[in-house]
């Protein structure tokens, strides 16, 4: 009863999505005593972790693929509640991604899960897993469908909220809650400072505003740029890529603003250019600071009058083009070097936007981590690749001089070497730090904060361990989840110890449900005292 409460609670209660979906997965995991809950969000063909409790952080930035997880699927095909019992050979995607508490990492031996439908239509699942056999009951399935419900609720909720706040954004009012609207798929970040360049381009979207998207090479710049075209007034025109850091100077002006038949030799027919390509919609001119310098006057006269003019052509034409720019150069320092035109930085960067470097982004780098273990697991056929504790922490230490890029190419090679040192006994295959090949060099240079998921610092709980050590000298002092559990077992055999061994007097005595102290005790351990 006090779970139903608590969820109802918050169906009334004004929280980000984020929030309402961290709760929910946390009291269901308390309410079926099990390793872990997930809420996952239908997205095309896969699924998208919202909120996950008791799996590692990188399972977050994985996309699940219904074709490549039958479980899923069959969750997803069904509008009741599913059971996997022990032993069935079904695959589960969350195989050795549970909470490391037990040592070894371990597959998942009891499994539930149900589809969530939000008007009539699939939103997306919950799933519940646990580590030790029978855990989950019929009368835990038959719970699962009331609480299938009310969590379907929370997020029609989150949806009329985040709308309601969209509405008030587009009409002028301030409002700091957009940050909480569920990301493009293909932007992996939950850290503060992902969370304010999100917002950041929320307000430019909605403009006409040229955008000037600054960053280091590999933060993911013309992700970025797209995500500002979709969300733009122009989200069904075209979006027009160009870099020009490819583009040779003999042909950059034809492939820019076109050409008559005949212009020159080899132009055997009329061709609209990529800027007449992008009328109506968003020009993205990838590595700009890389444009010669003759073809930057051209592009200034496009800008200032809206017209371009083809390649032997006298009459200019009128174009309705965003630009939308980014560069990994300083170019104020290029300007000052004669490489690049002041008053064309000055037209592209009336609205200059900084994308930061994957080292500033803290625990991000487990979310992006995820993503691509998925894609690797399914390219290489793995039933189950994790990352080790230690990896972990060799990942969240490292500098990446190369960002996103970089982390991509170390996880693939990663990956491909833990494959190939697999035998046939490893249904769970783990990526030890030395399969990475970073550079011990960059790992922990100055200015890297080590930030986790939501600015919280990845460091913090060594931190405070060793902060209580030297209050406490000699003190051992364990996580937080492991010391729960101990307290728990203690509880619960003093509880049996004093009631002679009978399960329900004890399950009374802790204020319990006699099933759920059952369940509680076989996760934990505890048995019967002799």
């Amino acid at each position: 009863m006090r779970t139903e409460l608590s969820l109802i609670l918050d169906l009334i209660t004004d929280l980000p999505l984020s929030m309402r979906a961290q709760r929910l997965v946390r009291t269901l995991r308390e309410r079926f005593s099990c390793d872990a809950v997930g809420l996952l969000r239908s997205e095309g063909d896969a699924l998208i972790p919202v909120a996950l409790d008791g799996l590692a952080s990188e399972a977050m930035g994985r996309r699940f693929v219904l074709g490549q997880h039958p479980r899923l699927a069959k969750i997803m095909s069904a509008r009741e509640p599913v059971r996997f019992v022990p032993g069935d050979p079904t695959p589960d995607p969350y195989d050795g991604l549970l909470d490391q508490r037990w040592g070894e990492p371990l597959p998942v031996h009891d499994c539930l899960g149900v589809s969530l439908y939000v008007e009539g239509r699939p939103w997306g699942a919950l799933t519940l897993d646990a580590l030790p056999d029978r855990t989950f009951t019929t009368r835990d399935i038959t719970a699962l469908s009331a609480y299938a419900q009310i969590a379907a609720a929370s997020m029609r909720v989150s949806r009329l909220e985040e709308d309601y706040r969209s509405l008030k954004l587009l009409r002028g009012m301030q409002s700091d809650a957009m940050a909480s609207v569920p990301h493009d798929a293909q932007i992996v970040g939950q850290s503060a400072v992902m969370r304010a360049l999100l917002s950041e381009l929320d307000v430019a979207s909605d403009s006409d505003l040229p955008v000037l998207l600054l960053g280091e090479t590999g933060v993911g710049k013309e992700l970025f740029a797209l995500r500002i075209h979709r969300h733009s007034p122009r989200a069904d025109k075209p979006m027009i890529h160009v870099n020009c850091a490819a583009l040779p100077e003999s042909l950059a002006e034809s492939e820019l603003f076109g050409h008559l038949k005949g212009a020159f030799s080899g132009a055997g027919a009329d061709r609209a250019g990529r800027i007449e390509a992008a009328d109506e919609g968003t020009l993205f001119l990838d590595e700009v600071g890389e444009l010669p310098l003759s073809i930057q006057a051209k592009l200034l006269r496009t800008l200032q009058n809206g017209e371009v003019q083809r390649l032997g052509e006298d009459r200019p034409r009128r174009v309705n083009v965003r630009i939308v720019a980014a560069t990994n150069r300083n170019l104020t320092e290029n300007i000052k070097s004669g490489r690049f035109r002041a008053d064309l930085y000055h037209r592209l960067s009336v609205y200059p936007v900084h994308v930061p470097p994957l080292r500033e982004r803290g625990g991000d780098v487990l979310l992006l981590a995820g993503r691509f273990l998925e894609l690797n697991r399914a390219r290489l056929g793995l039933h189950s690749l994790r990352l080790s504790q230690a990896t972990q922490q060799a990942l969240t230490s490292y500098a990446w001089p190369g960002n996103i890029r970089e982390l991509e190419h170390a996880i693939s090679r990663a990956a491909l070497r833990a494959a190939s040192r697999k035998t046939s006994r490893d249904v769970i295959v783990t990526i030890e730090p030395e399969m990475l090949g970073l550079d011990p060099d960059v790992i922990g240079q100055p200015g890297y904060q080590g930030k986790g998921l939501g600015d919280e610092d990845v460091n913090a709980d060594t931190g405070r361990r060793a902060s209580q050590d030297r209050l406490n000298p000699g003190m051992q002092v364990m996580g937080l989840r492991h010391a729960t559990d101990q307290f728990q077992r203690e509880c619960i055999q003093q509880a049996l110890e004093r009631h002679g061994g009978n399960w329900s007097a004890a399950a009374r005595a802790l204020d319990l449900d006699a099933s759920n102290l059952h369940k509680l005790a076989r996760r934990l351990g505890v048995q019967s005292p002799a």
